[in-house]
C-alpha cells in the first residue's frame, strides 16, 4: 500500500512540474510574440516614413529616380517579410535604401534646408532609436523562450508540446545599428 502511495505521489509530483514548465514555456512564448508585434509597430512606422521622404527628396533630385524607385521596391520587399528572419533580411537591403536616399540629400543642400525633409528625417531617427529598443525587447524575449525550451529536462516538455525556438531579429553590419546620419546644416556646404 505504501509503494501505492509513493508511486501516486511521485505522478502528481510529476504531473504538477510539467504543468509549470508548459506554463513558464507559454509566458515565454508570448513574451517573445508580444516584443515581434512592438517590432512590427516600429517597422511600419518606418515604412510608413519612407513614401513622405521620397517624395521630399524626389522634388529637388529628378535624375535620382532609380535610387528612389529602389527604396520603393525594398519597402514593398519589407511590408511583405514575414517572420523575424525573412524581416531582418529585408530591413537590411531598406535600411541601405534609406541610407542611399540620404547619401542623395547630402548632394542638394536645397533639400537639407527643406522643413518637411529635416521633420521627415527627425521623425525618422527617431523612429530607428524605437526599432533599435524594439529589437532589443524582442532578442531578449525569445533568448529567455531558447534558453528555457533548451534546458533539460525542460526541453523534454517543450518537445512534447511543440514549443520551437525563436528567430533573433539580427543586424549584421555594425552602421545599421546605429540611427541614419544627416548633418542638416546648409553652412555645411560653404
Amino acid at each position: 500500500m505504501t509503494l501505492q502511495y509513493i508511486s501516486l505521489a511521485l505522478i502528481l509530483l510529476l504531473a504538477v512540474w510539467v504543468v509549470l514548465v508548459f506554463n513558464q514555456h507559454v509566458g515565454h512564448r508570448n513574451r517573445m510574440r508580444e516584443g515581434w508585434s512592438g517590432v512590427e509597430v516600429q517597422l511600419k512606422r518606418r515604412h510608413d516614413l519612407i513614401p513622405r521622404l521620397v517624395k521630399a527628396v524626389s522634388a529637388y533630385g529628378h535624375h535620382e529616380r532609380s535610387t528612389l524607385e529602389g527604396v520603393m521596391e525594398k519597402r514593398a520587399g519589407a511590408l511583405a517579410a514575414k517572420g523575424a528572419g525573412e524581416a531582418a533580411d529585408a530591413e537590411r537591403g531598406l535600411g541601405e535604401g534609406v541610407g542611399n536616399i540620404i547619401k542623395v540629400a547630402e548632394d542638394y543642400p536645397d533639400i537639407k534646408a527643406d522643413a518637411v525633409f529635416r521633420d521627415l528625417m527627425t521623425e525618422l531617427v527617431a523612429t530607428e532609436d524605437e526599432i533599435q529598443y524594439a529589437r532589443r525587447y524582442y532578442n531578449g524575449a525569445v533568448r529567455e523562450l531558447n534558453n528555457a525550451i533548451g534546458v533539460f529536462p525542460a526541453n523534454i516538455v517543450a518537445g512534447i508540446f511543440g514549443f520551437k525556438e525563436g528567430d533573433f531579429f539580427e543586424v549584421e553590419k555594425a552602421t545599421e545599428r546605429e540611427a541614419p546620419m544627416v548633418s542638416l546644416s546648409v553652412a555645411d556646404e560653404d
